[in-house]
């Protein structure tokens, strides 16, 4: 019997991160994913949109047909 994994070399957050500490964010994905750790990967609200920074993924927990990922923002782009 086979699982559904997705591989991920973005964030997408479609505005649903959470923050926990000062650049500490949190999003939860539905399904079973997988992002790279300890490399810096782009952050983006929309697949699509433009990308509003970069981070670097802490922690992946993956259960209940669910993935939080913790990740460290290292750059932000911003027009202001």
């Amino acid at each position: 019997m086979g699982m559904p994994v997705e591989f991920n070399t973005m964030i997408v957050t479609k505005g649903n991160e959470q923050r926990i500490d000062e650049n500490i964010f949190q999003v939860t994905k539905e399904g079973y994913r997988i992002y790279p750790i300890d490399i810096p990967i782009e952050v983006r609200k929309t697949k699509a949109g433009e990308i509003a920074g970069e981070a670097i993924v802490e922690k992946l927990e993956i259960g209940e047909n669910k993935t939080v990922v913790t990740y460290r923002l290292i750059a932000l782009n911003s027009t202001n």
